[in-house]
């Protein structure tokens, strides 16, 4: 289990013991699962009651995939810690909690100075996503737009 850095939720980071994704579903007991490159997120719907916390690995800093499994989780309703591990890069920080991710372990540290201007960079946004409520900016230009947000 990776060393959380970044935790942006009350609470402590969760320390259950991760498994595997292909050992999950035979795993009655498993509260927490790590998905790698690849794996879909999507198996873990029926199971999201159960989860305490989902680990998804970024192998290399040019693997987006876990941004992708992450939206798929938080829009399915899931609230347990989602935590990203792996090859992060501050410039990364922001899109990693835009999508739903609120434990981030990074393979390297990072500097607490830089996350905190990654983290604030992005103040508008261009989509909308369940997780933040923020409203995407064409709403906020055009707020008589009737889109549903």
């Amino acid at each position: 289990m990776a060393d959380v850095q970044f935790l942006l939720r009350d609470g402590a980071a969760s320390s259950a013991p991760v498994v595997a994704l292909a050992d999950f579903a035979g795993d009655t007991n498993a509260t927490a699962v790590v998905i790698q490159p690849g794996e879909d997120a999507r198996a873990l719907l029926p199971h999201l009651d159960r989860l305490a916390l989902v680990e998804v690995t970024f192998p290399a800093f040019t693997d987006g995939r876990g941004f992708s499994s992450a939206r798929i989780l938080r829009e399915a309703g899931y609230k347990g810690e989602l935590r990203a591990s792996g090859d992060i890069g501050v410039d990364m920080l922001g899109h990693l909690e835009r999508v739903g991710f609120d434990a981030i372990a990074p393979k390297d540290r990072l500097d607490p100075a830089d996350a905190e201007r990654a983290f604030a960079t992005w103040p508008q946004v261009y989509q909308a996503t369940v997780v933040d409520g923020r409203k995407p900016i064409w709403a906020l230009r055009h707020p008589e737009a009737r889109r549903s947000l």
